[in-house]
């Protein structure tokens, strides 16, 4: 199977229907594109779980042909997915683990300790070797935490990002610290994007999630004191929510969706 990326974008024909973006593209048109698009990178990608690997092409800077168009891979989730979670697992796992890999593979194209040009260690290997130093370089994989918060009136706490569409709450997250462990990034992201104190963790199930090379893990906590007070830079707003007052939500493929979902259904 082969896919087209250019950064957090998946690049298909422009007829191309939704129900058949996972689909990747045919010989025919790799070989179009290979011959059309401003390519850079061309890797097969073996896959973890037995299945076939994935073809990536990744593309460099300059626009798309009118014959094709890039879409947001965050859009094509829901479609990557069905409706669900994504796994790590089966098609949409593979293809978020192509996404990853691309992304990385620009990210090193230099050794980081000399400078010299990487290169491509085994053919088995998803990894660059520096020919000057010998420096081994691996796929980096960011870990992050995402937490649904519930007090004793069993809400949940869901908040705005400033970054987030309009109106649409989710989950408290952050990226772990060096030296922390996930247990205290619940912690200490919880105080500072909303300024309350939490306990009783729990984990619960993690989700690759490459945007950028992340591998998100999610949590349970409950409200254990302080008043709720966004912190204006990554929260915009941040409130306790019934189960029959809630706001728009995140996509049905996130971690994040899983957590709420969980709740709603009273699994949490």
């Amino acid at each position: 199977m082969s896919y087209i990326f250019y950064d957090n974008n998946l690049i298909v024909r422009e007829d191309t229907p939704d129900n058949l973006i996972r689909e990747g593209l045919s010989p025919a048109l790799m070989d179009e594109a290979l011959k059309t698009l401003n390519v850079i990178d061309v890797f097969t990608i073996p896959a973890l779980d037995g299945g076939p690997g994935i073809k990536a092409i990744t593309l460099g800077e300059g626009g798309l042909p009118s014959a094709w168009k890039a879409i947001p891979l965050r859009q094509t989730l829901p479609i990557l997915s069905g409706g669900g979670i994504i796994e790590g697992r089966g098609l949409p796992g593979r293809i978020l683990r192509a996404h990853h890999i691309s992304i990385w593979r620009q990210d090193s194209r230099f050794c980081g300790s000399c400078g010299t040009a990487n290169e491509d260690a085994r053919e088995e290997d998803i990894a660059r070797k520096c020919p000057s130093c010998g420096r081994l370089e691996f796929p980096r994989i960011a870990p992050a935490v995402t937490i649904i918060v519930r007090n004793d009136k069993d809400e949940a706490l869901l908040a705005q990002g400033t970054g987030f569409v309009p109106k649409t709450y989710s989950l408290i997250a952050g990226f772990n610290e060096p030296g922390e462990s996930l247990e205290d990034t619940v912690i200490r992201e919880v105080k500072e994007e909303v300024n309350v104190d939490v306990g009783d963790i729990h984990y619960i199930r993690s989700q690759p999630w490459p945007f950028p090379c992340s591998l998100m893990l999610g949590f349970t906590a409950r409200y254990k004191g302080g008043e709720l007070k966004p912190d204006g830079v990554e929260i915009a707003d941040a409130r306790w929510f019934s189960r029959d007052a809630l706001p728009n939500l995140p996509g049905s493929a996130s971690l994040s969706r899983h957590l709420i979902n969980l709740w709603l259904e009273r699994k949490l």
